[in-house]
Order: structure tokens, then sequence, then C-alpha cells
């Protein structure tokens, strides 16, 4: 079975294989929805392409430094001048751009804080938005670096965001996260929003049904 024109996975034999970086945000365990669902989405996904491998990271539970004084140093300043610690800290972040890099897909799952992301992907994306090695600057500005990718992001928010509502004006999460990922390259972006999760358990039931039918049909179009 051949995946659409565009993509860029390896060739085994007759099928396409893909690598996907699969990652969880959540500081929760199995009470997590965002969890549930990007859990869903990949089982769904490695049982319909069982070719296609997956590296799971877990930043709810297992979160990555925060960008401090010596990984920026490392970063923006020449290597014969880089210390023990900002060897170190740079080591962090290379890992995690070249995990990244390594991968076709992307899956995200992560819940609302405070209208935008947790602080452990916030920092996980501070660690792979790298000048030189997943975004560039030249004469005609910023170019991103990581091309010919995919993301799916499933969120879980406590509130009603949608569209239709009348607070939809303060999701800063959908639009920051495709402007970041967009930044370095990644264009094709998809969400599925769980929302109003926590506002009466019929409307938390008819919202995970939603959730989980939108995922039926990204499995089969992603």
């Amino acid at each position: 079975m051949k995946r659409k024109a565009g993509f860029i996975p390896y060739k085994l034999g007759e099928y396409f294989v893909a690598h996907i970086l699969h990652i969880d945000s959540s500081p929760r365990g199995e009470r997590s929805h965002s969890r549930t669902l990007s859990k869903e989405f990949v089982s769904a996904w490695k049982s319909a392409h069982p070719d296609d491998t997956v590296t799971y990271r877990d930043l709810g539970h297992h979160p990555v430094p925060y960008v401090d004084e010596d990984w920026i140093a490392a970063v923006f300043g020449p290597p014969e001048t880089h210390t023990p610690e900002m060897k170190a800290a740079l080591k962090v972040s290379d890992d995690l751009v070249d995990e990244f890099l390594a991968a076709d897909r992307y899956v995200i799952g992560t819940p609302m804080y405070n209208l935008n992301i947790p602080p452990a992907l916030k920092a996980y994306i501070d660690q792979i938005v790298r000048v030189g090695r997943t975004f560039s600057v030249g004469e005609q500005g910023y170019k991103g670096l990581v091309e010919g990718k995919k993301l799916l992001v499933l969120t879980a928010r406590g509130s009603d965001f949608r569209p239709s509502s009348p607070i939809a004006a303060y999701d800063f999460q959908e639009p920051y996260l495709r402007a970041i990922f967009g930044f370095i390259g990644v264009t094709d972006v998809q969400f599925i929003n769980a929302n109003a999760l926590n506002q009466g358990d019929d409307l938390r039931q008819q919202i995970l049904a939603e959730a989980q039918s939108a995922i039926e049909a990204a499995v089969a179009s992603w």
C-alpha cells in the first residue's frame, strides 16, 4: 500500500515506512485525556501501518531542561569557548534535535494550561528551535529547515474553545503551535481538539466520541 505523493519516508519492499516521534506532555497518568487520545491514534496508526516505527518521549513525566545561561552561551558562542557545563547543555539540545529530525511525522498529546501549552512542552520546543539546526537566518530573513514533515496535535481542554464559543479568541495554544512549528518548516499541521472536558459528563462523553471519530478519520487520511 503506497502512501500519498509528497511523503518522504524510506521504502521497504513495496511499502513505504515512516518513523514517528510520539510526544506526551501531560504530567497526569491514566487520568490524562491528551495521553489517552495520542495513544489511541498511535495504536490505530500502528495497526494500519505495522512496518512504521515509533519513538516515544514523555515530557510530562520526564521533562527536558529549561534553556539557561550555559545553553545560550553554547549555542551562540564559538566551540573553543565552551565550558564542560556549556557542552553538557548543548549535548542535551543536540540529542533532542537529532531525534526530532530523524522522524518523518510527529504526534503530540498536550493539555491546555492557562490558554496555552504546559511548561514541559515549551521547554522542549525551546530546545529544538535552534538556529543552524532547525531554522536559518539569511538575507531573506528566517527559513525553516525541517521540510517534508507532518504534525498531528491532540489536545485536551477543560473549557470550550471551539470556533463557535465566546471564548474562542482566548485559544493561544493552537495558534502558537502552528506558528512555532511553521517557523522551523513544519507547515503540514493537523489538530484534534477535545474541548469542554470539565463541563459535565454528558458533554465530555460527546466531545471524546467526536475526538475518537476524528482519530479514525486521521488514521485513514494522514
